[in-house]
C-alpha cells in the first residue's frame, strides 16, 4: 500500500528537497501552501508549482493572511532595499510556525492524512520560538496526546548545508525554489535566509 502524506511546502530549497526525497521513496504527496501575507507570496506560489516534482499532485492554496494583518514583520511588509536593511528582528511573525502546525494537523486530519511533513531546519534566525529542533520535539510530544496526526521534520537536526547536498543528490532544481524574506520580485542576496543559503551552497561546494 502507497503511503500517503501531506507536505507544507513554500518553493523553498528545505521543503522542496523533502518532496523529492518523498517522491524518491514512493510516497503519494499532497502538498498545501499557505498564504499568511506573505510580500513575496506570489512568486513562492509560482515557484512551489514549478519545482515540485513534475508527477507530484498540484498544491492546494490556502489563506490565512488576516491573522498577520497588520503585523510590521519585515515579511509582511516589504522593506526597501536601497534604504533599509534587514535584521533578524525585523522578520519575526509571533506564532506562524505554530499557526502551520495546526493548519496542517486540521487539514491532514479532514482528508484523511495522518503523517504532515515539513522542511523545517533547526533554524532561528527571524528568533521564532517555533523554528527550532526542540520546539518539535515538543510538539510530537503534544501531539502524540491530542489527535492521530504525526509530524515529520526529517531536517530538524540539520545544517543548510546538509540540505544543499541532499538535494543535489536528488536533482532538485536548487536555483529555482525561492527563499527571500526581503524582496517579492527577485532574491535579495542580503538578508538572513539568502545570506544563510548562499553559505550554504558554498559550503556544499555547489557554487
Amino acid at each position: 500500500m502507497i503511503k500517503k502524506v501531506l507536505l507544507l511546502a513554500s518553493g523553498g530549497l528545505d521543503s522542496t528537497t523533502v518532496a523529492y526525497q518523498l517522491a524518491a521513496e514512493g510516497t503519494e504527496v499532497v502538498p498545501i501552501f499557505f498564504n499568511y501575507g506573505q510580500h513575496c507570496v506570489e512568486i513562492e506560489w509560482s515557484r512551489v508549482n514549478e519545482v515540485l516534482p513534475s508527477e507530484m499532485q498540484r498544491p492546494e492554496r490556502f489563506d490565512i493572511s488576516d491573522i498577520f494583518r497588520g503585523s510590521q514583520s519585515r515579511l509582511i511588509r516589504e522593506a526597501d532595499l536601497w534604504t533599509e536593511d534587514i535584521k533578524d528582528d525585523d522578520l519575526y511573525i509571533p506564532y506562524r510556525t505554530m499557526l502551520f502546525f495546526a493548519a496542517a494537523a486540521a487539514r491532514a486530519q479532514i482528508v484523511g492524512i495522518l503523517n504532515v511533513y515539513t522542511g523545517f531546519i533547526n533554524s532561528n534566525h527571524a528568533k521564532e520560538i517555533d523554528c527550532t529542533a526542540a520546539f518539535m520535539n515538543n510538539l510530537d510530544e503534544l501531539t502524540s496526546t491530542i489527535g492521530p496526526v504525526r509530524f515529520h521534520s526529517p531536517f530538524r537536526y540539520s545544517s543548510k548545508a546538509d540540505v544543499a547536498r541532499v538535494a543535489a543528490e536528488l536533482g532538485v532544481p536548487i536555483g529555482r525554489t525561492y527563499s527571500c524574506q526581503a524582496s517579492a520580485q527577485f532574491p535579495c542576496g542580503a538578508c538572513p535566509n539568502c545570506v544563510e543559503r548562499l553559505s550554504a551552497l558554498k559550503e556544499a561546494k555547489l557554487v
